[in-house]
């Protein structure tokens, strides 16, 4: 994914704006400072899971897994929760069972149907990641008071019911 290291200055914004009048120069700047942030955490997010040999798609498969009761999920299920294809998660499922961390189980009397299982092996990687996932969220969040962290879930959700101003149709988001 390409991003932008150099965000644009209020000058420049204003040229654009000029041209486009169309933009909200207050907009497009807060927008693409939220872009350059997501981005920086998700390199960060990976920077530490790959110290414990993972990537974010296989660490989600094992958090949807252990937030299940009994550690059992559908891969279908498993696919709509993490937001990608069932063939996506297919690929996650066999590299996260080729390393002992899930385990397919076949239905006794179809066998077409099956269900992912975490293993004790999965639990136990789990169990080594998440103190240090969870020591430098701490960290990264030290400067946002509670107070501030309710208003940024607030504007965030704000910000997620406008992507749909995003969607095309035919799209995979919008799913026409």
């Amino acid at each position: 994914m390409l991003q932008l290291r150099d965000l644009p200055s209020k000058a420049v914004l204003d040229k654009f704006s000029a041209r486009y009048p169309e933009a909200d120069v207050s907009a497009v700047s807060s927008f693409l400072h939220l872009l350059r942030v997501a981005s920086d955490l998700s390199l960060a997010l990976d920077a530490c899971l790959s110290q414990h040999g993972l990537l974010q798609g296989r660490w989600w498969v094992l958090i949807l897994l252990m937030r299940e009761e009994n550690g059992i999920s559908l891969p279908s299920v498993l696919a709509e929760k993490a937001g990608v294809s069932r063939a996506t998660m297919t690929g996650l499922i066999d590299g996260l069972e080729r390393d002992g961390l899930v385990e397919r189980i076949f239905d006794r009397d179809d066998r077409r149907r099956v269900s992912i299982r975490l293993t004790a092996a999965g639990q136990e990687k789990l169990d080594q990641v998440m103190p240090d996932y969870y020591t430098r969220l701490r960290q990264c969040m030290a400067a946002v008071n509670e107070e501030e962290r309710v208003l940024l879930g607030g504007i965030l959700g704000k910000l997620n019911a406008g992507i749909s101003a995003f969607d095309v149709p035919g799209s995979m988001r919008t799913g026409t």
